[in-house]
């Protein structure tokens, strides 16, 4: 099924289960209450396979007849071999009386292995000029490599140079992860602000591939990752380069780093991530780095943002969780008891890279404890033995007063001749 088939099955299986009605369904597809009469007709009728287009799969109504190919193609061996798609084109318009296109002439050529397919040449990549201000565009990128030269174990450096200066900064880590790259981002703010746009590759960290929920396709909004998120929030530009040459600045600097850095970190005796993070901001290196390449901007303003949230709360995982009738949000396999739910049926849950969790609604933050599940299954578990019957000669007989005492089980209250 193609994309648009696909937005109409979410669409029309919300509808099924009756969390849509049809006139909201059109509004959501941008079809005519009438089409989506009929697209419910024939989705109800035959399923999934209704929704695809009744045309797939035959032959266009606008083909050329076969007998044509055939005529043609018969031509090319007797008389026009060796010539090109666009002059053959030309001969049988002029020579023949077939007009055909020299893109169709080409495709039944190379099918028949008549043509060749032509090497093509080096793409031709026009130079981009550098951004005129420091902090108006930041390439960043992770560059996995021997950094320790077999002392240490395999990492990667998650690098951020300024397209204006070549200003850079990095980090070591273990891979190149969401945690990594907003940590790496953060700490690119912390020393010099938010930039107004950043260029990344098209890792899963930064493209979503999956399918937009009708709330998303309501809004015209895409879907997004967690560090999409977090731009957005912080009014980031995120732009995804479609080949490495796009962002050659950070690639080259990554090429200068495997050469120098991996240098430095051999004459420091440096053999893991922790040393060597800690080397890089006791050494200075990549201020002395910018020292040496760094250049000044054409305009001397700086186009960086102050930072005017707390980071740790944007550069977080950010995910909304139902409230359940107990006032519980389940995360992660924990429980946690909100404290004065009230009407509220959904929280934000936000956990930082250190573990701590918030819960937030309607823009102000809630109280919570987390519950222990383990305990308070045994705890059930036990009350359940406890109540059972005991067995005596193979068979459960009733707990007398003293064991219903000592179990904690209510007794009945005697009847009276009243009562009778």
């Amino acid at each position: 099924m193609s994309r648009k088939e696909r937005e109409r099955l979410v669409v029309l299986n919300k509808v099924k289960a009756k969390e849509l009605s049809r006139r909201e369904a059109s509004e959501v597809l941008g079809v005519s209450l009438r089409q989506m009469h009929r697209l419910w007709l024939r989705f109800d009728a035959q399923g999934d396979k209704g929704l695809t287009h009744r045309s797939r799969g035959k032959a266009s109504g606008r083909r050329i007849d076969p007998s044509e190919r055939d005529r043609v193609l018969a031509l090319y061996r007797e008389r026009y071999r060796g010539f090109g798609p666009t002059f053959l084109a030309e001969k049988l318009s002029e020579v023949e009386g077939i007009w055909l296109s020299h893109d169709t002439v080409r495709r039944w050529l190379v099918s028949e292995g008549l043509l060749e397919r032509g090497r093509r040449g080096r793409r031709s990549r026009r130079r981009r000029a550098r951004k005129e201000q420091f902090g108006q565009m930041v390439q960043m990128d992770g560059s996995p490599h021997a950094w320790f030269e077999g002392r240490g174990p395999m990492c990667v450096l998650m690098t951020a140079i300024d397209d204006a200066t070549s200003r850079r900064r990095g980090q070591f880590y273990a891979a190149e992860t969401m945690q990594a790259a907003m940590e790496a981002f953060g700490q690119w703010c912390g020393r010099f602000g938010v930039p107004r746009s950043l260029y990344v590759d098209r890792h899963g960290i930064y493209r979503s591939d999956r399918e937009a929920t009708v709330e998303e396709l309501v809004s015209k909004d895409k879907p997004v990752t967690q560090f999409g998120r977090a731009m957005k929030e912080l009014g980031v530009e995120l732009i995804l380069a479609r080949s490495p040459q796009a962002k050659g600045r950070v690639e080259r600097s990554n090429g200068v780093l495997q050469d120098r850095l991996v240098k430095e970190l051999t004459l420091a005796g440096v053999s893991t991530i922790s040393d060597a993070n800690a080397w890089l901001q006791s050494s200075g290196f990549f201020e002395k780095l910018d020292e040496k390449f760094a250049l000044e901007a054409v305009d001397e303003l700086d186009a960086h943002r102050p930072v005017v949230c707390v980071l740790a709360d944007v550069l977080c995982v950010k995910e909304r969780r139902s409230i359940g009738l107990d006032g519980c949000v389940q995360w992660c396999g924990r429980v946690l008891q909100v404290r004065d739910a009230g009407s509220l049926r959904s929280a934000e849950v936000w956990e930082r890279f250190d573990g701590t969790l918030t819960l937030c609604a309607d823009g102000r933050r809630l109280g919570w404890e987390e519950l222990d599940e383990q305990a308070q299954r045994e705890k059930r578990e036990a009350k359940k033995r406890a109540m059972k019957k005991p067995i005596v000669n193979n068979k459960r007989v009733k707990p007398n007063a003293k064991q219903q005492i000592r179990l904690g089980t209510p007794r009945r209250p005697c009847q009276t001749a009243s009562s009778r």
